[in-house]
C-alpha cells in the first residue's frame, strides 16, 4: 500500500477520531494534517508495521497529548458541529446547551484520559489497543478511564 492508497482511504476517519479528540473540526483538521506530514516523512517505517492505521492512530494520539508543548498551545471553548445522523429534537436550544456542557467537561479532562475516552466509546477498541496506542499498560488504560468517568459523573452530580 503506498501513503496515497492509505490517506485516501483513512484520512476521513482519522479526522472524525481527530474531532472527538479535540472537540473543534477546524483543530483536529490541523492535527491530522500535522499528523499525515509526519507519516509521509516516515512512510517506510509506518508501511512496515502489522498494522499501518494503528502506529498512525497512535501517531495522531501521542500528537494530541503533546499539544501544549508545542505550538498549540492555545486554550479555546470546544464546541460541536450538529451531527445530521441525530434525530431532530424538539428543543434545539436545549440539545446546544447540553451538547455545550458535555465538551466543556471533556475539555477538563488531562488530554491522555480523554483520549482513552474517546478511544473506548468512540473508537470501540478494546483495551490492549488502546494501550498500544497510548504506549502504556492495560491496566493504566483501565485507571484513566476510570478517573475520567468519575470526574465526569461529578460535574454531572454538581450541575444536577
Amino acid at each position: 500500500m503506498t501513503y496515497e492508497e492509505f490517506a485516501d482511504a483513512r484520512l476521513g476517519a482519522l479526522l472524525r477520531y481527530a474531532v472527538m479528540l479535540t472537540g473543534d473540526p477546524h483543530q483536529a483538521q490541523d492535527l491530522v494534517q500535522e499528523t499525515m506530514v509526519r507519516v509521509q516523512l516516515n512512510w517506510r517505517r509506518v508501511a512496515r508495521s502489522d498494522v499501518p492505521e494503528r502506529y498512525v492512530r497512535r501517531m495522531l494520539t501521542n500528537q494530541y497529548i503533546d499539544w501544549r508543548r508545542g505550538s498549540w498551545a492555545r486554550r479555546v471553548l470546544l464546541r460541536a458541529e450538529p451531527d445530521e445522523a441525530m434525530p431532530a429534537s424538539t428543543d434545539h436550544a436545549q440539545s446546544a446547551v447540553d451538547r455545550d456542557q458535555v465538551w466543556s467537561w471533556l475539555s477538563r479532562l488531562p488530554r491522555r484520559q480523554r483520549a482513552a475516552l474517546v478511544l473506548r466509546y468512540y473508537e470501540d477498541l478494546p483495551d490492549a489497543e488502546i494501550a498500544e496506542i497510548l504506549g502504556c499498560a492495560v491496566g493504566t488504560v483501565r485507571s484513566c478511564i476510570s478517573r475520567a468517568l468519575a470526574t465526569l459523573r461529578a460535574e454531572y452530580v454538581e450541575v444536577c
